[in-house]
């Protein structure tokens, strides 16, 4: 039973951020058809602001987490201005260009901060019993912050204006343009919110896991088996591809030896197996309206 507990509870804390990371990531895909690489490194962009609030600045947790969702998500609208508008009608060119973000926000981490591994004091130190198995307070308050992020994006897409906005370029951009949507505002706005995401989940998963300047390689492969699992551009398809490998690496990690080298081989296998099956995915779209 405390196996089972103990699956349950991080299959939902690694679904949850996995779905975060994922969702960012399709949105910035189905609106700007940008494959945006460096979003786990915004991620972990993030997680060493949140570290820098708390130790440099001698700041309470929840205002680094504000500082660090601020700052993160200016630098990525910054980033998407800068460099990413100028040559966003040719894919390939920004998906370099990402990488190359990615690996000079790893560098410059290196540098600063070292290899060394570290950690963030938790919201709350204390546990639960549930079923014969301690949960901590943190894991708890997690599940709730990855279910308030999940669920106020789909009330921004389906019940506001700008949400509206959004999916109506993810759709058809000359419509959306003589319906007077400004195309480039709402391009920026999409790379905000993604960003934003990403420092979402740099939030849930700071104080529960170690942070290195290495940490957003390992879910970058996960949040990228999880879209193209989901189907590419689907929002709904990236949920729950997210969360059958967050369930995947939590059955891993508990029940094999050395678990946690195996998470990845194990997101890489179901996601061959979906696509032998279904090839455009889960939820994959088959015409380009069907994006978001």
């Amino acid at each position: 039973m405390t196996k089972i507990v103990d699956i349950a509870i991080n299959g939902l804390v690694f679904g949850g951020v996995y779905a975060i990371l994922s969702v960012g990531f399709a949105l910035i895909f189905g609106v700007t058809r940008i494959l945006n690489m460096a979003h786990t490194a915004l991620y972990m962009l993030a997680a060493f602001l949140i570290l820098a609030g708390i130790s440099a600045f001698q700041l309470p947790l929840l205002l680094s987490i504000i500082g660090a969702i601020i700052v993160t998500t200016a630098f990525g609208m910054l980033v998407f201005k800068l460099l990413y508008d100028r040559v966003k009608e040719h894919q390939n060119a920004v998906m370099i260009i990402s990488v190359a973000v990615a690996l000079i926000l790893q560098e410059v981490l290196l540098l600063t901060v070292g290899g060394h591994y570290r950690g963030i004091p938790p919201f709350s130190k204390g546990f639960v019993t549930l079923f014969g198995s301690g949960v901590t307070h943190q894991h708890l308050i997690a599940i709730l912050m990855c279910g308030v992020v999940l669920l106020s994006l789909w009330l921004l897409l389906t019940r506001t204006s700008l949400g509206q906005a959004i999916r109506a370029v993810a759709q058809d951009r000359e419509v959306a343009t003589l319906m007077g949507i400004d195309i480039s505002r709402i391009l920026l706005v999409v790379m905000g919110i993604s960003t934003a995401l990403a420092a979402l989940a740099a939030a849930v998963v700071a104080p529960i896991q170690v942070l290195s300047p290495l940490m957003w390689v390992q879910p970058l492969t996960i949040v990228l088996a999880a879209v193209v699992i989901g189907g590419l551009g689907s929002i709904g398809g990236s949920v729950i591809g997210a969360f059958v490998l967050g369930y995947t690496e939590a059955i891993v990690v508990n029940l094999l030896p050395s678990g946690g080298y195996l998470a990845a081989p194990a997101a890489m296998l179901i996601l061959i197996v979906v696509l032998l099956i279904r090839p455009e995915g889960l939820r994959g779209v088959v015409f380009e309206e069907e994006r978001i």
